[in-house]
């Protein structure tokens, strides 16, 4: 897969593109996580899709973002659709998991001509934003200067903290290797750093972004598939059945044996759902 780079007007975006001349799929990734969540299920659709994986300025992204530069997610949002015109990607199916599945319904509710079909799974929906204690806690540490938030990711090195609820220990039951990666990024770079708090408090500053995206997601009428995992912990999965509802051509899939990071999970049955969806 090549990775590749591109100057949008909020800065520059690192992607991955397995080429090929199959449906376009584009996945998009939650918040202090990278392309990589994706690489599993890349592995099992590139035979007959093109994938493309940007990894979004989310707080695992390794360019700093200009100042000035709008940290929200309906900011993320319009770069995601800025990148699908740059590559003059149409009918796309646009796939999100955690925070990139809030980036989906936040572009779905703006009908995007470029985008077919949607996958929404197990994401922020409804009131669940910031999602669960992993999510609210995270929240909270936006309130911290980007010295002291260094400090805090700095016990991220130690896998019993990392496997705690409040951090990546109910959102996957076997990626803890890509979460140690994904902690990188804020360690090193003190911009980085300061991206991710002024991300953090975005979201705080918006309780009620997902209740407004969900409240236009009726207006979507193309193809949508909702994928959420069967006991989900932090995202509830009620809410899978309710966005499935709301979407007016939404199914539900739901999958056993994984947390809220399918993708890491259980890649194989994931990519089945996806292939199946998109024949």
């Amino acid at each position: 897969m090549t990775m590749a780079k591109i100057e949008l007007s909020t800065g520059t975006i690192e992607y991955e593109d397995t080429g090929g001349d199959g449906p376009v799929v584009v996945l998009l990734h939650g918040l202090l996580m990278d392309s990589s969540l994706w690489d599993a299920v890349v592995a099992e659709l590139r035979t007959d899709h093109r994938c493309l994986v940007p990894t979004l300025p989310l707080g695992a992204h390794t360019h700093p973002l200009p100042d000035g530069a709008d940290y929200s997610l309906r900011g993320v949002a319009r770069l995601v659709d800025e990148l699908l015109e740059r590559l003059d990607l149409t009918d796309v199916t646009l796939i999100g998991n955690d925070t990139g599945g809030a980036v989906v319904q936040l572009l779905a509710g703006e009908a995007a001509e470029r985008v077919g079909r949607i996958v929404l799974i197990s994401c922020e929906a409804f009131e669940n934003f910031p999602p669960g204690l992993t999510g609210r806690t995270l929240v909270m540490t936006g309130k911290l200067s980007p010295t002291l938030f260094g400090m805090f990711m700095q016990q991220m090195r130690i896998k019993p903290v990392r496997r705690m609820p409040m951090a990546f220990g109910w959102l996957t039951k076997r990626g803890d290797a890509a979460t140690v990666r994904w902690a990188q990024p804020v360690m090193r770079q003190a911009e980085i750093r300061r991206d991710a708090v002024r991300i953090l408090r975005a979201i705080a500053a918006e309780p009620r972004l997902m209740v407004d995206a969900a409240e236009r997601l009726s207006g979507f009428d193309r193809p949508a598939l909702v994928v959420w995992a069967e006991k989900d912990r932090v995202m509830p999965p009620e809410h899978g059945r309710r966005l499935a509802e709301l979407l007016p051509q939404g199914r539900l899939v739901e999958i056993e044996d994984t947390y809220t990071l399918i993708p890491l999970d259980q890649p194989v049955a994931l990519a089945e759902s996806i292939r199946e969806f998109t024949k």
